[in-house]
């Protein structure tokens, strides 16, 4: 019976489900989900008997009774969260390193991204579903700020430009020493993402990532030498102009892209169905990696501030603050997030004014053109209209073409920069000025 119950909380496929015992309550997804539990054990463990599991299963969806039968059922709910949390977030993640970007709490380092009419289908069922479940973009346990994550999901778009940077930068850095090859992309990943940053808060970010791999050493048996070795690599190439400048120029070339993106990322969620949540601090650009890095004390005053200026500030005047760079280079950047605290600014006080309009129907608008998949777009109610583009490399450099943007009937006015607009409308007109668009219905 252990091995039983330990192949079926491997093979449970969330972090629980949710039987209450005392209140004999058991839904039709839970059964499923044990179902499929079972299913996935019997077949990876033939050599345990089926009846073992089968028994297991009527405790687990409350068919047999008693009371160490339901103590039992109550403690399995209780321990899977935690197998589920060690051995996906806290080992897998740090493992699987193909894109990081991807491995966040809650997602899936496999899933490289929807296309449009899949946000549309997944906003839909959140809004009849979950309305008034929380969105979030950040948290405190976070694997990456949501804006290191917005600057490395870029390199999907242009993998073989990354694959040769990559390239050149590891030779470069070869005479430090040289890593274990997914330990490397895993760090030049890490200080793309975060950069600039220094070499103490990078080593302290890489040694706990090898520390949860398990690979090379772990918290519970640290192997000196590897780590040792590591830090040496890490330190020498930080501390390596011919390494450093390279990154930086990458870097720098990214950055319009990655505050667009965030700034969309955002605007997402302070318009789609559900209750926006701002973790504190990243009212800004936040370049957190994992905790202990995103509980850091929060420079209030500074946002103070800033929020003066997001007042009264035009959408242009914002916009151009954005490319001071993250808020650590300092120096030019002693403004840097002043566009994405203008957003939510913004963003908050028409939720203030138009609140029914967030609580009800959601509806995808049309677009067409060359870049119609690069638009997500939609109403609330009819008082509200959200333009969030994606995949933003391209149309950066090279314009927006002939995409529309059908709007719904009336006149629209873009709080973000206060022009007006009706019918179909150019993107490229309609981002002039910021890079996404927040429409109020006219009178």
């Amino acid at each position: 019976l252990t091995e039983a119950l330990r192949a079926f909380i491997i093979a449970m496929p969330v972090y629980r489900t949710y039987v209450r015992a005392a209140n004999d309550e058991v839904d039709d997804a839970d059964r499923a989900l044990v179902a499929e539990a079972l299913a996935d054990a019997r077949e990876r463990h033939p050599e345990i008997d089926p009846a073992l599991l089968a028994f297991l299963g009527r405790i687990c969806t409350l068919d047999e009774r008693g009371m160490l039968q339901d103590r039992l059922a109550m403690a399995i709910q209780q321990l899977t969260p935690a197998v589920m949390a060690k051995g996906v977030e806290d080992t897998a993640f740090y493992r699987h390193v193909r894109l990081v970007a991807l491995n966040e709490v809650g997602g899936d380092p496999a899933r490289f991204g929807a296309s449009v009419a899949d946000f549309h289908a997944a906003a839909l069922e959140r809004q009849r579903d979950g309305p008034r479940g929380m969105l979030a973009s950040s948290t405190h346990d976070a694997k990456r700020g949501e804006d290191v994550r917005a600057r490395l999901v870029l390199l999907s778009e242009m993998p073989d430009r990354w694959g040769a940077a990559v390239a050149s930068w590891s030779e470069a850095a070869a005479r430090h020493g040289r890593p274990d090859r997914p330990t490397e992309y895993l760090a030049w990943q890490t200080i793309v993402g975060a950069w600039p940053i220094s070499a103490d808060r990078a080593w302290e970010y890489l040694r706990k990532a090898v520390r949860e791999a398990k690979l090379h050493t772990r918290w519970t048996n640290p192997d000196a030498s590897y780590e040792d070795d590591l830090e040496a690599w890490l330190r020498g190439l930080l501390a390596d102009p011919s390494v450093t400048t390279l990154v930086a120029a990458f870097v720098a070339d990214l950055e319009p892209a990655a505050h667009a993106t965030s700034l969309s990322q955002t605007l997402l969620r302070f318009t789609a169905p559900g209750i926006p949540d701002t973790y504190a601090g990243t009212e800004l650009w936040s370049h957190a990696l994992v905790d202990p890095d995103n509980r850091r004390p929060i420079d209030y005053e500074r946002r103070r501030s800033l929020l003066e200026r997001a007042r009264t500030a035009s959408a242009a005047d914002a916009w151009t603050d954005a490319t001071g760079g993250p808020a650590e280079a300092g120096g030019a950047a002693a403004e840097a997030g002043l566009a994405k605290l203008f957003l939510v600014h913004r963003a908050l006080e028409l939720r203030a004014r138009l609140l029914d309009a967030f609580v009800g129907d959601y509806r995808p608008l049309e677009t067409d053109g060359a870049h119609a998949d690069r638009v997500v777009a939609f109403a609330r109610g009819k008082a509200v209209v959200s333009v969030a583009p994606r995949l933003l490399i391209s149309v950066l450099r090279h314009g927006w073409g002939d995409t529309r943007l059908v709007l719904p009937d009336g006149t629209w006015r873009n709080v973000l920069d206060g022009r007006e607009h009706a019918g179909r409308v150019a993107v490229g007109n309609l981002l002039a000025d910021f890079p996404v668009a927040l429409l109020e219905r006219g009178a």
